[in-house]
């Protein structure tokens, strides 16, 4: 969970996120660790900026070959 997708936006300081999107988010990250662990896996979550704990999970990890992610498009106004 990035902390600055709980900010305000570029424009208006309207919130990225509001309650019933984080209870929703929330609600569905818990779903996935149960499916995952009835399948045998787990599911890693961390709070933090992406760019340190990514690189903080490959230390910890140590035999990382790859990692994949996206950016967030944003409108030029």
């Amino acid at each position: 969970f990035d902390p600055r997708h709980y900010l305000g936006t570029h424009c208006y300081s309207w919130p990225k996120t509001g309650p019933h999107r984080l209870r929703f988010l929330l609600e569905s990250v818990k779903d996935l660790r149960e499916t995952l662990k009835k399948k045998g896996s787990t599911l890693v979550v961390r709070k933090g900026k992406p760019e340190d704990v990514v690189c903080d999970l490959i230390t910890q990890l140590g035999s990382v070959t790859a990692v994949v992610f996206h950016e967030e498009v944003r409108e030029v106004l």
